[in-house]
């Protein structure tokens, strides 16, 4: 395995998957667009570089030299990415992880899969996608997000101050802790030039799950609103379990710990 590896975006996702990375690799950069949080992520271990990929500078080929690179960010910057792209070709990287998400998908009643034909669906992810996995310089391995969760982002905190839309229908939602187990792992299995949906198996309602984790928190139920609307909308996980040989974290969303697995901090 490469001793180096990097990651651009040091986001919610990114940099916990870049603090979990530098267990197996020697040098992990990552990237930041503030000169500030630069100086904090060198004190983490890490090798910082700022990086925007709205405005690439000379900079971006030293964050480069690595043969692989995760791509955790959320610009839908289609041009902004073709640029970067046209960059990666120059470099020594071979192997892409692009964190995409599940919203590629159409509402629809229904189970959502991998295999599901997508090309006219206009979504700027779905395009940064198709750039990716059609450039022949370098592979890359797709992994569609579901709704994330874990860490700050408590699900007890989201419909505080807003009604629940379709509070009925089943929620698609991904604790943090899975998404850094899984791009680690794509790694050290080698699963390259694959499209993954990364969902936890469970699929409370809206209304249960978000009234559970308010609970815990101490917030008054929240609105449910008009609960019968919408579609009722599946991620299915069962092709990255089968090729990554992989048991969720925290598979069953309702016995996710709203206290334990969270930061609760300020």
């Amino acid at each position: 395995m490469s001793t180096t590896i990097s990651v651009l975006g040091s986001g919610w996702l990114g940099l916990a998957a870049a603090l979990k990375l530098s267990i197996n690799f020697t040098c992990v950069n990552i990237s930041t667009r503030s000169a500030a949080k630069a100086a904090d992520l060198q004190e983490s271990g890490l090798k910082a570089f700022i990086v925007d990929i709205d405005n690439i500078s000379d900079n971006i080929q030293d964050f480069l030299q690595s043969e692989i690179l995760l791509l955790s960010i959320t610009s839908k910057n289609i041009d902004a990415f073709k640029h970067l792209i046209k960059e990666i070709e120059l470099s020594p990287v071979k192997k892409v992880i692009f964190t995409s998400s599940t919203s590629v998908y159409p509402e629809k009643n229904g189970v959502c899969k991998e295999s599901d034909v997508l090309g006219d669906i206009e979504h700027p992810l779905l395009k940064v996608e198709q750039l990716l996995i059609e450039n022949k310089s370098f592979q890359t391995t797709i992994l569609r997000c579901a709704g994330l969760i874990g860490g700050k982002r408590h699900p007890g905190r989201f419909f505080t101050s807003k009604a629940i839309k379709n509070a009925s229908a089943p929620v698609n939602l991904v604790h943090r802790d899975d998404c850094v187990q899984i791009i680690s792992l794509v790694i050290t299995k080698a699963a390259w030039g694959k499209i993954l949906n990364v969902c936890a198996d469970t699929h409370p309602s809206k209304v249960d799950f978000y009234t559970h984790n308010a609970a815990a928190l101490g917030f008054d139920k929240p609105d449910s609103g008009v609960q019968n609307s919408g579609f009722i909308k599946i991620i299915s996980n069962e092709l990255l379990k089968s090729v990554l040989d992989y048991q969720f974290i925290h598979a069953d969303l309702m016995l996710i710990d709203p206290i334990a697995d969270y930061d609760l901090s300020i």
